[in-house]
């Protein structure tokens, strides 16, 4: 399965859990974790509240295209 997105790698590198994600953003733990495990991804509107919620640039939250 191709990954997408980095929220897991964040969350891990700011020592954040999925459920503190998930009250962050008043969603369900399910949604969370099915973006962690890139199952699913989020909205772009989305991926610009989980940025703001980790206060990182929300291109840190992306895996890059090209190397």
């Amino acid at each position: 399965m191709p990954v997408y997105n980095r929220i897991k790698a964040v969350l891990a590198e700011q020592g954040k859990t999925n459920n503190w994600l998930a009250d962050k953003l008043s969603i369900n733990i399910t949604t969370v974790s099915k973006w962690c495990r890139n199952e699913m991804q989020p909205r772009v509107e989305k991926l610009f509240q989980i940025a703001k919620a980790l206060n990182v640039d929300v291109s840190e939250l992306l895996v890059k295209s090209k190397k």
